[in-house]
């Protein structure tokens, strides 16, 4: 039994660090591909650690390109651990995004502070909102979320385009022949303190926090059972008198709330305004995506998620200088990025293979140990 028990935890301990594995896994591919293109894996991955770790300033950008990442990966938890899927980062960003930015260029006789508090609530229930839809349709009309929430992010960045360069472009911009499609610039009392003399923002501690809640909401509170309970076997929750399809619209609320704030820190933290190049990315920077391979990488829990974050904010941040230092086609930082989403992905799935396989071994020993403490005790009666 003991020997049972230390090869479980082994397993468990392999498990957690998989998704390490996996990446590393993914830059080893990653640099043949190095050397198929002429540079040095070693040169090249060494520059890439030194512009994203190399100074106080690139390490603060690091964990500014991680605040999205972060809260969108906590939004990912919430979902996966009711067993949806939210694919719709992108799109619930841009509109909390929107809801956020139109609180700050409406409301400007108003405290800077206040501004900001309700530009963060408007960014969170404009996530929530976009997120709701999907999970509403999953649970009462049986509709796919993944076709759902990526159809929705192509609605949002038409919405978001169509915003931009009409009712919310920058008056400066709207006499121009050639319009950029961006908003005005907010108020500076309405941007977010910066935390040390670079482009480090408040948002980067609020996202810390709020990882800490999401653990305290999933794993202390009766909502948090709930949505952990309809994830793991929705039949049983039902006959338990959990309603199921309440919790996934939950789930699916809360998924979209964090993505939402996401936009609205990124608006008031970092760019000041709305702007895009008629891309879901050009405002994102793609965190709506990169956000799940951040959860997944840790293992879809809140407090794992922020280091996975700050590892994936750092990727982010490195490959720019990576692709100055070796000369590289662009094209090389997209297949290395993703590289590390598929082999991230694979682990995880392997993952939970391994953890069912576990289960079914350990319901088995435990079966024979029932059956082996049973056994002496029918055999000594008379």
């Amino acid at each position: 039994m003991k020997q049972f028990l230390s090869k479980f935890s082994v397993s468990s301990f392999f498990d957690a660090i998989l998704p390490v594995f996996a990446a590393l896994a993914a830059f080893g591919l990653g640099a043949f591909m190095l050397l198929a293109l002429g540079a040095n894996p070693i040169t090249a991955y060494a520059a890439l650690i030194e512009g994203a770790l190399g100074s106080w300033n690139a390490v603060a950008e690091t964990t500014v390109k991680a605040v999205p990442l972060l809260l969108v990966g906590l939004g990912i938890c919430i979902a996966f651990r009711a067993n949806v899927i939210n694919i719709g980062g992108e799109g619930q960003m841009i509109i909390g995004a929107i809801f956020a930015t139109l609180i700050g260029l409406n409301f400007t006789d108003l405290p800077g502070w206040l501004v900001i508090v309700l530009a963060m609530i408007a960014g969170f229930l404009g996530g929530a909102l976009w997120g709701a839809i999907p999970g509403y349709l999953k649970a009462y009309f049986s509709v796919n979320e993944i076709l759902s929430t990526v159809m929705l992010n192509a609605i949002a960045v038409q919405l978001m385009n169509y915003l931009l360069r009409g009712p919310m472009i920058d008056p400066a911009q709207a006499e121009l022949a050639s319009k950029i499609p961006q908003t005005a610039r907010l108020d500076p009392l309405f941007h977010l303190p910066r935390l040390i003399p670079t482009r480090l923002h408040l948002g980067a501690l609020i996202a810390v926090l709020l990882a800490i809640a999401v653990y305290f909401l999933l794993f202390h509170t009766t909502l948090g059972y709930r949505i952990r309970a309809v994830g793991y076997n929705p039949d049983a929750s039902r006959y338990g008198g959990i309603r199921v399809r309440k919790q996934i619209v939950i789930a699916m609320l809360l998924s979209g709330a964090f993505a939402g704030l996401a936009g609205a820190i990124q608006v008031y933290g970092l760019n000041y305004r709305m702007i895009t190049d008629g891309s879901a990315s050009g405002f994102t920077g793609s965190a709506g995506f990169n956000g799940i391979v951040a959860a997944l990488f840790g293992q879809l829990h809140p407090l794992g998620t922020i280091p996975a974050s700050f590892v994936f904010g750092a990727m982010l941040v490195g490959a720019n200088s990576l692709q100055r230092a070796m000369q590289v086609p662009s094209a090389f930082i997209t297949a290395l990025n993703g590289l590390v989403v598929v082999f991230v992905v694979s682990s995880e799935i392997w993952r939970r293979r391994r953890q069912h396989r576990r289960r079914l071994t350990a319901r088995i020993v435990e079966d024979e140990l029932v059956e082996a403490t049973i056994k002496p005790e029918t055999e000594a009666q008379p």
